[in-house]
């Protein structure tokens, strides 16, 4: 990046209006010269000013979208090369490979599983979001009318691969609006396929046979006016992919080369015919530093692991994991259920609603925000407390689903049980459980 926080500072408007979503100007400045924050986040940034800053500002990896809606794929935009330095931002997409040769009842069950294939963790919904539509046949209406079905059943971001401009062509005629990614430009067909990316305005992806020619080509896709790319070094063996994944990512950080700066696309589906082999690959990617990954099929024991892995690697490393704050009822409770109480640290959480959950007693499970701490950091930072954790379940609500008045807190707080009672008053009862998580099931079977 060409200029300082400071030197950005001087070109604000200095308005401090905290509209960029920071207290000052100084702090958005810092934050545009560390690649943190976009320009376009300050409303009164004058058109000089815009001039002078939109390239200096821009992150080292070109940030871009595929597809619309609430389904939205955003890539690119990284700049870091480990994320203890900074979080990783924008999460690699999943994508699903159909094609155009397949039978129907293939393509059925692969939008099918496409659309089933979702988890709840963490509060958060965990779900592949694009798909791949490749043009095997060579066939253009074929092809179109493959794209319209998987638009209508679908509400995937789209990657429409074809070697024929013609293909290409008619499937973004009819998915335009959904913003789908172009795949491939080549030195064969630069010139047909940037006036199809131009004229429909969506991103296309470059791909060559090794990282210098692969330069040479963004470079003229960018000389034809083109921003919006996505990168393939047509590496098809983990080994070499993997190596240009890295050099791709450190040729934009360390050497500031634009014309590699922008996301990657991977094809583990090309590399393996062995699933669970493919997944193995497909993880390293999400590592390391794919912006797209495509696999062959989606099985959920294999696409679960991945997208849990993702989540983990996407979810800044300096902040914990938490749970909203709330009322969690497991296995459908009623006024007679147990109530527990614990902290909102996410592992804190599964471990202990796992334990009651396979004790097969209906319970309500009180979840407290103690800001992602663990029961006993929380106690010793003062946020899991007699009167906070009273306050909290007077304000729960948990009074109007129960006819008890009755709680259970973790046994590693004892110390804040009188509190706790005294905070509630008499008609509450405090019942300390065990220690351990892995005693609750013995625990909560022995009744109240």
């Amino acid at each position: 990046m060409g200029l300082t926080g400071i030197q950005i500072f001087k070109l604000l408007p200095k308005t401090n209006c905290k509209e960029c979503g920071v207290p000052t100007c100084l702090a958005f400045a810092m934050n545009l010269a560390a690649g943190k924050a976009e320009l376009a986040s300050c409303p009164y940034v004058s058109e000089e000013a815009k001039a002078m800053l939109s390239e200096a500002s821009a992150p080292p990896i070109r940030p871009l979208t595929i597809g619309s809606g609430e389904n939205v794929v955003k890539i690119g935009g990284e700049t870091v090369l480990f994320r203890h330095e900074k979080t990783f931002v924008n999460k690699p997409g999943f994508a699903i490979l159909v094609s155009d040769s397949m039978p129907e009842t293939e393509i059925g069950d692969r939008l099918k599983r496409f659309n089933e294939l979702r988890y709840e963790r963490v509060g958060l919904t965990l779900r592949p979001e694009m798909i791949a539509i490749k043009n095997e046949s060579g066939d253009p209406v074929k092809f179109e009318v493959l794209v319209k079905k998987v638009k209508s059943e679908t509400d995937a971001a789209l990657i429409l691969m074809s070697e024929k401009i013609e293909a290409l062509t008619a499937g973004v005629r009819v998915s335009s609006d959904r913003v789908p990614l172009i795949y491939a430009a080549t030195d064969g067909n630069l010139e047909a396929m940037a006036n199809l990316a131009r004229e429909s305005g969506c991103p296309i992806t470059a791909k060559a046979d090794n990282l210098e020619a692969l330069s040479g080509l963004t470079e003229k896709l960018m000389t034809a006016g083109l921003k919006d790319l996505v990168l393939d070094s047509g590496s098809r063996t983990l080994r070499r992919a993997f190596e240009d994944q890295v050099c791709i990512r450190r040729a934009a950080l360390l050497q500031k080369n634009r014309f590699l700066g922008f996301p990657t696309i991977t094809f583990p589906c090309e590399m393996t015919k062995d699933p669970m082999k493919e997944a193995l690959i497909a993880a390293t990617f999400v590592a390391k530093y794919a912006g797209i990954i495509v696999l062959s099929d989606f099985r959920g024991e294999t696409l679960f692991p991945l997208l849990v892995e993702r989540l983990n690697i996407y979810t800044d490393p300096q902040r914990p994991m938490t749970m909203q704050e709330g009322i969690y009822p497991i296995g459908n409770p009623g006024e007679d259920s147990p109530v527990l109480v614990t902290v909102n640290f996410s592992l804190t959480y599964f471990i202990v609603s796992g334990e009651i959950e396979s004790s097969r007693i209906p319970s309500w499970l009180l979840v407290m925000d103690t800001e992602g701490l663990s029961v006993l950091t929380a106690w010793a930072a003062g946020k899991f407390v007699g009167d906070s954790i009273g306050t909290f379940i007077k304000k729960s609500g948990i009074a109007d689903k129960v006819k008890h008045r009755q709680v259970i807190i973790p046994g590693a707080v004892t110390v804040v049980s009188g509190d706790l009672e005294e905070e509630l008053g008499p008609e509450w009862k405090v019942k300390v459980g065990p220690r351990e998580a892995a005693h609750l099931p013995a625990f909560l079977k022995m009744g109240p």
